[in-house]
């Protein structure tokens, strides 16, 4: 049996939580969940570049994983309790992408001036990455201030970010490849 990809149920501007309550297309949750789709699939681009060392790429693939379940959680509010078991963030999360910030920074210089996307295209990639992510980080806060998202999301998307911008660094250096500093235009 096959599935037509289009249901023709969101034709007039709704779309189906988990658990089945309709809301608007444009509700700040499905906002939200629909960046980190976004963001996923800038990751995604990042994976299509030759120049990405091994163990990034093995740690992106994870967190592309990881991401369809931010997706889901967000997908499902929390109250009333889903009937169906949804993978939900937690602070272990976090601390797994702390882990790789650790040591990619250890084989890092340290940072001594502001840097601008670019070096490697992959590292360009993994930049833009960061901004989808900030972006959906801002969007979980305001949802948050509206509804209980629980305490988990907030703070993986901000890890994240962090990830993002030291694997963009980590994978430069990898290829040989400067940083490219930002310059002040009025000094």
């Amino acid at each position: 049996m096959s599935f037509k990809i289009y249901t023709k149920t969101g034709d007039k501007g709704t779309t189906a939580l988990f658990g089945g309550t309709r809301v608007s297309k444009h509700s700040i949750r499905i906002e939200t969940y629909g960046t980190v789709d976004e963001l996923n699939a800038t990751i995604g681009l990042a994976l299509t570049e030759e120049n990405v060392p091994p163990a990034v790429q093995t740690t992106l693939l994870q967190l592309s994983s990881l991401l369809f379940s931010v997706g889901a959680d967000l997908a499902t509010p929390l109250d009333p309790e889903p009937k169906y078991p949804i993978p939900r963030i937690d602070q272990s999360h976090s601390i797994w992408l702390e882990q790789f910030i650790d040591q990619y920074d250890e084989e890092l210089e340290p940072l001594k001036n502001f840097i601008l996307p670019g070096g490697t295209k992959a590292a360009a990639y993994l930049h833009l990455a960061r901004t989808v992510c900030r972006r959906a980080e801002r969007l979980a806060v305001y949802l948050s201030e509206q509804e209980d998202i629980g305490e988990s999301i907030i703070p993986f998307l901000n890890r994240l970010s962090d990830y993002l911008f030291t694997a963009a660094r980590y994978v430069n250096f990898k290829n040989n490849v400067q940083d490219v500093q930002w310059v002040n235009p009025n000094k």
